[in-house]
């Protein structure tokens, strides 16, 4: 029965320096904030406004359309600005194509609603168009007029208009 005694005894010592090191381990605990700062983002798309073929002795304006899309972060706000276009001397409220050749320049004009009433300019606030972000594309459309009898040259008449996005 000794070695039984001893073999027990054995087995108690060998589990004491276990059970006293569980008994021995403390903890301590933090805790950190994860953060990031989401930044408003837009993107704008346009597609040409072509007015097609245009003649001096029809009675009225040559009108058309062209569409932008702003793509803007979310439940952010923004305003839509065109200028005045590339045609030396243009303004926001007397637009023009230049000819391909020649001097001789074609007006024409750029509005914010359908009666074409409002004049699109570029001033944030004042003659934009303004939105709000939804994580998708929002359509927004370009009313055109080219004023009926301009006398100008036959030929190919263009400007480049540059479309910003205030955010």
């Amino acid at each position: 029965m000794n070695k039984r005694i001893a073999v027990a005894l054995l087995l108690v010592l060998g589990m004491v320096p276990a059970a006293g090191l569980h008994a021995q381990q403390q903890t301590a605990t933090t805790t950190f904030v994860v953060k990031a700062k989401v930044q408003a983002v837009c993107d704008v798309t346009a597609t040409d406004l072509d007015f097609g073929t245009y003649n001096a002795k029809d009675a009225s304006a040559k009108l058309g359309t062209t569409l932008l899309q702003a793509t803007c972060s979310p439940g952010s706000t923004y305003n839509i600005g065109l200028n005045a276009g590339t045609t030396a001397g243009a303004t926001i409220n007397s637009r023009a194509m230049r000819p391909a050749t020649g001097t001789t320049n074609l007006s024409y004009q750029l509005y914010s609603d359908s009666a074409r009433a409002v004049i699109w300019g570029n001033t944030s606030g004042t003659d934009t168009v303004t939105g709000s972000g939804t994580g998708v594309a929002q359509p927004h459309t370009v009313y055109g007029s080219v004023p009926a009898a301009q006398s100008v040259p036959a030929g190919d008449y263009s400007d480049t208009i540059t479309v910003t996005v205030y955010y």
